[in-house]
């Protein structure tokens, strides 16, 4: 029997017909098709003709393309592309020193600012990060190649992660990827163990090939050979956290298990140490990545579990409280428990609306409870239209 598929057009039908408020009966009194193709159309069925197709979008007063999805990445709010342009062209010219003299602050407040945009994006700042990246990077790049330091290399390569950041948290993949190659240039010309290491952390949560994404981790903890220090203690405890959300996609129990206990005997090591280059790593981040696991193996009990026995301290990041909040709501939402994962979501938009508007969890929590609820409510219908389901 054919299954509904909420990325078909059959599936943006009945998704946009509930935002609506309209049952099937109701929304084929409004158009010159039946209500038993409609029906089949939605479920899969039948495929939905073009004429169908522009019927509904008429009845329901919305543009064609929400149904046949060819524009629902510009539907989105927020104008990604114009946000990620200038960054996308400081990357471009990341070997060529300003062919004029330019003014330059002092390699160490440059370094400050590079880590306070690290800051920002973690805080879930995410346009001012964006706006300050394109001129501290082309700075940096001319301090970098006219008067290179160890201190300005870093600050470049924490630089370009940052943009790896933002580019990834607005769903631009290729700029994403192209950031982080850019941040292994410079970490190299740094001579930063532990730059390099986090770089080998970000590829391999790119990649959705489990093998190869392991490898990457293993290269991680290679650059790190020998190093003690609390830094590198915590940055090796933030591959295994990427080791574990590897090996969950991969549906491998026990490599979870076995990487989520790595990294909690070095969180007790390291203590509290999320200022560390700004990733989060603690008993906390630890926690909430056996939660994360736990959702992406489907093991949502187990993951409802572990999130009700979490208490996020005000102290936390915004990324982090943000997300955790996203995370549960998908629990609840698979748990049916609608009405408590929607005021999760509406939570999670208070705390950190950039964010939580481009997670894909949040669209496949929306897309769930459009999908469970017979007649969704307004609060719903809004928080679908905002994130672009």
């Amino acid at each position: 029997m054919p299954t509904p598929d909420d990325d078909s057009t059959g599936g943006r039908i009945r998704r946009e017909r509930r935002r609506a408020r309209l049952s099937q009966r109701q929304l084929a009194d409004r158009i010159p098709f039946s209500y038993s193709l409609l029906n089949q159309v939605e479920c899969g069925a039948r495929a939905a003709s073009t004429e169908l197709v522009a019927a509904v979008a008429a009845a329901l007063r919305i543009d064609v393309s929400l149904l046949t999805g060819s524009a629902v990445t510009d539907q989105l709010p927020g104008q990604r592309a114009d946000i990620v342009r200038p960054i996308r062209e400081a990357l471009d010219l990341y070997d060529l020193a300003p062919d004029v003299e330019r003014p330059t602050r002092p390699v160490q407040t440059m370094a400050k600012a590079a880590n306070r945009v690290c800051q920002q994006v973690r805080a879930t700042h995410l346009r001012t990060a964006a706006s300050a990246l394109p001129d501290l990077i082309a700075e940096l790049t001319h301090v970098a190649l006219t008067s290179p330091s160890t201190e300005g290399w870093r600050a470049l390569a924490s630089t370009y992660r940052s943009a790896h950041d933002v580019a990834l948290k607005l769903e631009h993949r290729d700029l994403a990827a192209l950031a982080l190659e850019r941040m292994g240039w410079a970490a190299e010309r740094a001579s930063d163990p532990c730059l390099a290491a986090i770089r080998q952390y970000k590829r391999a949560l790119s990649w959705q090939d489990s093998e190869l994404g392991l490898r990457l981790v293993q290269a991680g903890h290679d650059t790190l050979d020998g190093q003690s220090s609390r830094e590198a203690l915590a940055v090796a405890g933030q591959l295994h956290l990427g080791a574990s959300a590897v090996a969950a996609r991969a549906r491998d129990r026990a490599g979870v298990a076995r990487h989520i206990e790595a990294a909690r005997e070095l969180a007790a090591r390291t203590g509290p140490a999320q200022s560390i280059h700004w990733l989060g790593f603690g008993a906390l981040n630890v926690r909430l990545h056996a939660m994360g696991a736990a959702i992406t193996m489907r093991q949502y009990d187990e993951a409802l579990q572990q999130a009700r026995a979490l208490r996020i301290p005000p102290s936390a990041m915004t990324s982090r409280r943000a997300r955790f909040l996203v995370d549960r709501a998908m629990a609840e939402m698979e748990t049916g428990l609608g009405d408590t994962s929607l005021r999760h979501l509406v939570e999670a938009r208070a705390v950190a609306p950039e964010q939580t508007r481009y997670l894909p969890r949040t669209r496949e929590t929306v897309r769930g409870l459009l999908h469970t609820t017979r007649r969704p409510s307004e609060r719903l219908t809004r928080m679908a239209a905002w994130v672009g389901v």
